[in-house]
């Protein structure tokens, strides 16, 4: 049975996850609906969706999505989250940094349980949660993220306010805290962050280091973790999406494979 998906933003990850679906989700996912904010730049990138669009989130559910994929940003997950919750489909939550907010995930949470449905976290650029995820219950000790990304891709953010991003030559830490902190001040930069705490000790426990690097081959993932059940250290290096490179390409791989998995044989 094919699941009907609906979309809540529409740039590159959005677009990447409707065309990935397309190719690959033929009989397992089909997009419904599409919220986007801004309209006018939909149709005039892609105006072949202009059926999908709808106005409002009462639109989107008229649609009667059984899943509704989030791809943009905290503001939109402000905005529809408990709706789309509550008018009956489950949600996936590619802006899993606004769950820092610890007020805004218990109502998210809450919602969820009083409508019978799931919140679904993607892992995103990141690699590995199924071990981290195993490793919690067998006792983790201590958990590191470190994020090294080329300068552009922090432009915007509130690393600019320490880093002069475009005259930068060297390798430069400009942030180390928690991961409830990092997500909170990278909002459009730190999810895979939040996923990893999520996934390991939590927002408060886990520790995170943002780096800017004029030599970074890419979107760089570091995490080191230490507990009862062994330890890990891996290195990622990510493709940055060309239409946004504060994200990779691989993210809305993940969305996908989340997404097809809900109806899969065989689930990996």
């Amino acid at each position: 049975m094919t699941q009907a998906i609906a979309l809540i933003g529409y740039g590159a990850i959005g677009r990447a996850v409707h065309r990935l679906l397309l190719a690959h989700g033929a009989g397992q996912a089909e997009v419904v609906a599409i919220l986007a904010r801004d309209r006018t730049r939909v149709l005039a990138q892609s105006p072949d969706v202009a059926s999908l669009l709808v106005d409002s989130h009462a639109e989107l559910a008229a649609r009667r999505p059984v899943l509704v994929v989030e791809c943009a940003g905290h503001q939109a997950v402000d905005d529809h989250a408990v709706a789309t919750l509550q008018a009956g489909a489950d949600l996936l939550l590619v802006s899993v940094g606004a769950l820092a907010d610890a007020a805004r995930e218990q109502t998210l949470v809450a919602a969820a349980r009083a409508a019978g449905k799931r919140l679904i976290l993607p892992s995103g650029a990141i690699g590995g949660i199924d071990w981290l995820a195993a490793a919690r219950t067998a006792g983790l000790a201590s958990v590191t993220y470190r994020s090294r990304k080329p300068p552009q891709a922090w432009a915007g953010s509130a690393a600019e306010q320490q880093l002069d991003l475009a005259l930068l030559t060297n390798a430069t830490t400009f942030f180390r805290g928690t991961a409830r902190e990092a997500a909170l001040m990278y909002p459009r930069n730190a999810n895979v962050a939040a996923t990893v705490a999520l996934a390991t000790l939590g927002f408060d426990r886990t520790q995170v280091e943002l780096m800017a690097d004029p030599g970074a081959e890419g979107n760089v993932h570091e995490i080191e973790a230490e507990g009862e059940g062994g330890s890990m250290a891996t290195r990622l290096v990510g493709r940055p999406d060309p239409d946004n490179p504060r994200t990779s390409v691989m993210t809305a791989h993940s969305v996908v494979r989340c997404i097809l998995n809900q109806t899969a044989t065989v689930v990996m």
